[in-house]
């Protein structure tokens, strides 16, 4: 199961995203869950990389299935629309392919 973690500021603003874990809707290479998933993650990365000139680091390991995205400060008003695309698309899947295959938690801090 891919488990999905976003977190926001108090005042709702992102600072974190997290994605870790293979989706297991099937074999390696064949796994349209996981696939979506990894497309949507890095789109959002490179959306942010090319459009926006928010400070964010990146951390991933691809074998554990983990990458996450922290934001140095509040996103700017692009990163959050493309934040929020992010969030819409995941939200997308997981009604698609269920509780089985996908799990997004939201936090506050």
């Amino acid at each position: 199961m891919t488990t999905i973690t976003i977190t926001k500021s108090l005042a709702d603003s992102y600072k974190r995203i997290e994605c870790s874990g293979h989706a297991g809707f099937a074999d390696s290479g064949e796994d349209i869950v996981c696939a979506a998933i990894s497309v949507l993650t890095i789109n959002l990365i490179n959306s942010l990389e090319r459009f926006t000139g928010d400070r964010f680091t990146c951390d991933q390991n691809e074998d554990d299935g983990y990458i996450s995205i922290s934001f140095e400060q509040e996103p700017s008003r692009d990163a959050d629309l493309l934040l929020k695309s992010f969030e819409l698309g995941v939200n997308s899947i997981f009604r698609e392919y269920g509780k089985r295959f996908l799990n997004i938690k939201f936090r506050r801090e």
